[in-house]
């Protein structure tokens, strides 16, 4: 399935990017962050399990098992960010 991901503050940095369409596999959002750090580089180092970082889906915090759907819409940020 299609998800639009969406990166901030020093993960957007570290990502090099705000966001992009990406293609899963993944049922929820822990599986989701796992497939992304699988796959190395920077998003191995920004979502790598020894980082806190807070999700959300569709605009709404969520914890790693929320369910994701085709076109859902996936944030990862730091646990505070600067306004």
């Amino acid at each position: 399935m299609d998800i639009t991901l969406k990166f901030f503050a020093s993960i957007r940095e570290t990502m090099a990017s705000s966001g992009q369409v990406y293609k899963t596999q993944a049922q929820t959002l822990g599986q989701l962050r796992d497939e992304l750090v699988r796959g190395g580089g920077p998003a191995a180092q920004a979502l790598g399990r020894d980082r806190v970082l807070r999700m959300a889906l569709n605009q709404t915090l969520c914890e790693e098992d929320a369910t994701l759907m085709p076109g859902a819409e996936v944030a990862f940020f730091p646990p505070v960010t600067g306004g």
